[in-house]
């Protein structure tokens, strides 16, 4: 909890805190994230579930998969800034604690799925494999659930 209160106080926290400027537009950040992830990530596991079969799944995740890096890059350093406005209160709350759980088993899930289904893309211009299947529909739970907690905290 030191460091979480060092972070609050020191002169980053107190920049995110106390500028006209810097929460908002972090937020703002944080949001085109999430909407870069969430749709880029949720389009290409939607498809690996078995939805728009006709668009081939090698092509897509070319194409889908860097702007949903792009969308997980914007988010970090938003989410940081954001964190170090008010990093105690949000240490403390079991809401952010599950988003970053969450974030955590996905990014896990992700990686799990390309070390084990990356090289066999080409093959499923049909149907994934259903643990490929299982794997992306958890996939796309997770960033959605993320998504919704990260709003909840303002709540909780």
């Amino acid at each position: 909890m030191e460091l979480v209160a060092a972070l609050q106080d020191s002169g980053f926290g107190a920049w995110a805190r106390g500028s006209a400027y810097a929460y908002p537009l972090a937020n703002l950040l944080h949001l085109a994230g999430l909407v870069l992830l969430v749709g880029a990530i949720g389009l290409l596991d939607l498809r690996l579930a078995g939805a728009f079969r006709a668009l081939p799944v090698v092509a897509l995740s070319r194409v889908l998969t860097p702007l949903a890096v792009v969308g997980l890059v914007l988010m970090a350093p938003s989410g940081l800034t954001l964190f170090a406005a008010d990093a105690e209160a949000l240490a403390r709350s079991t809401v952010f604690r599950w988003k970053l759980a969450l974030i955590a088993a996905a990014l896990v899930n992700a990686v799990a799925f390309r070390l084990l289904w990356g090289r066999r893309l080409s093959s499923w211009d049909g149907a994934a494999p259903p643990v490929a299947r299982i794997m992306a529909l958890a996939s796309l739970l997770s960033w959605i659930a993320v998504g919704a907690l990260g709003r909840l905290i303002a709540y909780a």
